[in-house]
This record gives structure tokens, sequence and C-alpha cells, in this order.
């Protein structure tokens, strides 16, 4: 369904203990906006919702609603770290086309 790379999960990983938020899931997903026609979406969670595809990666538990399932099917998110900045890095065989930022994409 996924794949998410082993920086991916440090970093998550790391958010989790710096926020206080061990024993949640991380939800990733999809929702209309940006300027490419989707963005995507991580946030932690406590419940899991009907219909979520529920993922391990590592120690990390992820969460995938029907909807966006869908658009992240193949989909490897990435955590890089380098001179010229760190960020997620979504590398999506879905999109289309993409903008500037990577945090948005067409389908």
């Amino acid at each position: 369904m996924m794949t998410i790379t082993e920086s991916a999960v440090s970093q998550i990983q790391k958010l989790m203990e710096r926020d206080g938020r061990d024993g949640l899931s991380l939800r990733i997903g999809v929702h209309g906006g940006g300027c490419s026609g989707f963005s995507y979406t991580m946030t932690f969670e406590t419940e899991k919702g009907d219909g979520d595809e529920v993922l391990r990666a590592g120690d990390v538990e992820v969460l995938v609603d029907k909807k966006s399932k869908i658009l992240l099917s193949g989909m490897t998110l990435d955590w890089y770290d380098g001179l010229d900045g760190s960020g997620w890095r979504f590398v999506n065989p879905n999109a289309t086309g993409t903008c500037g930022c990577g945090q948005s994409f067409s389908a």
C-alpha cells in the first residue's frame, strides 16, 4: 500500500517523543486544496476510524482512510535532512503533477 522510509519513521518517533504523543497513531491523508488540487495531511490521532487501513512502520502505527487510500497507494513517505534544508518528501506514483514545494499534487 504505502512505504515509509527508516528516516521518516525516525523523524515521526522524534516528533512523538518531543510532543509527548507516545501511543498515538499517525494519520496520513489527502484533502482537496493546495495549488495543484490535493494536499497531503499528517496528524496524530487517538482513535481509528471505520474503514481505516492500519499499517506498521517500525514502532509507528499509520492510519489511512478509505478515500485517501486510493490516492496514496504505492506512495513513499520520506524525511530528508541536508544542507539545503529538511522536510517531508512524498513520492507518489498517482500524482500527475506537483507544486513547487511538493506538498500538493494533481491526480
